[in-house]
């Protein structure tokens, strides 16, 4: 007779894990990214009830509002905003404060004022929130230049006009049938997975296999957040295909189209970047949002949907670029720049940098 395996007891919650990491760093660790990461699971969790009952409680529709790229706000967008905003504020560990949602930057007042900026889209997908597709919450967050450069800093915008090679953590939350949070500290990717009954995010996807099942690799329920080198999806938004430039046209037609033996790659697009991106973490092959004839610049914002999500990539092993440049690499001149995105696996990004390379475009 077959023996079940016993449930595991030793949950790892989000909490917990974040201090372990705190604790292995020693005195280097101050806890000030431990309790900022605290307040953003807390919004998440909070964010994630609101989203499940949004129906209920009347919090689908539209706002009457646009924001600052010129789209009708839903009622969840702006709660989900002043959600996020008020519990960073209140956390003390924030400087600065950048919103998909916000014309404006914040600059924290000196009482709550901490030495960490976030930059943020608070809702990502919302155009599907009537739909009922998942949706979700993108974060990035940089240490203040001040902190390592000028001592004395009180925040301002020069603290995220950098690279998104200088975050020091980044990571989504995304809203569906679970509500799973994707995070990394520079030290690869860890997924967690929200327990409603506990009210508590524990972890599913460890960068490391937990102690306790380690040597035991085969009978592990925790699969890693490992982008392989190649997969067999592309996720691009091809009502656009009319106004994509020759390099993507010619990728795609590669793709959908390839020579024998090879067999053609399958479409998924989904339209929340958060949902997309998530697939293409846990299995493979190529996201993508050019810039166009119609989007010279692309349409996803740098700072706050880019930059995390390419930090995310290759942090999982993949690689994120705008076609012809790393994307962390990128110095933003303002705080809703946008920029082209194409991120996965390694081998069919690098494909798709080659089409760039290769074929003649208006670009």
């Amino acid at each position: 007779m077959a023996t079940e395996e016993a449930p595991n007891v030793d949950l790892i919650t989000l909490t917990r894990h974040v201090l372990s990491d705190q604790y292995r760093l020693g005195t280097a660790a101050t806890g000030d990214l431990t309790l900022l990461l605290t307040a953003i699971q807390v919004t998440s969790k909070f964010i994630a009830t609101n989203v499940r009952k949004a129906r209920l409680i009347n919090l689908v529709g539209l706002a009457g509002e646009t924001n600052v790229q010129g789209e009708e706000q839903k009622k969840l967008d702006v709660l989900s905003n002043d959600i996020m905003v008020n519990a960073l504020r209140a956390s003390g560990k924030t400087a600065v404060l950048v919103s998909e949602e916000l014309d404006d930057a914040i600059i924290i007042e000196e009482r709550n004022r901490g030495t960490y900026c976030v930059v943020f889209d608070p809702l990502d997908g919302s155009s599907n929130i009537d739909a009922g597709v998942n949706i979700g919450t993108i974060f990035g967050i940089y240490r203040v230049v001040g902190v390592l450069r000028r001592p004395g800093s009180k925040g301002t915008l020069e603290d995220v006009l950098r690279p998104g090679s200088e975050m020091v953590a980044a990571g989504y939350t995304m809203y569906g049938s679970s509500a799973n949070l994707v995070l990394s500290t520079g030290q690869g990717v860890n997924g967690y997975t929200l327990d409603a009954s506990l009210g508590e995010f524990i972890l599913t996807h460890p960068n490391v296999c937990p102690l306790n099942l380690a040597s035991r690799p085969e009978v592990s329920p925790f699969p890693k957040i490992q982008i392989p080198p190649r997969g067999k999806i592309y996720s691009f938004n091809e009502g656009n295909s009319m106004y994509f430039h020759e390099p993507v046209t010619a990728y795609l037609k590669s793709i959908k189209y390839p020579a024998a033996p090879k067999t053609p790659y399958s479409a998924r697009y989904i339209g929340s970047m958060v949902a997309d991106v998530h697939r293409t973490l846990l299995y493979g092959g190529i996201f993508g949002y050019p810039s166009d004839k119609k989007n010279k610049s692309g349409k996803l914002r740098l700072l706050y949907e880019a930059f995390p999500m390419a930090f995310l990539t290759e942090q999982a092993g993949g690689i994120a670029t705008t076609g012809t440049g790393r994307i962390l690499d990128i110095v933003p001149k303002g705080i809703h720049e946008r920029c082209p995105v194409f991120l996965g696996s390694r081998d069919d990004v690098q494909d798709l940098m080659k089409f760039y390379k290769e074929v003649p475009s208006e670009i």
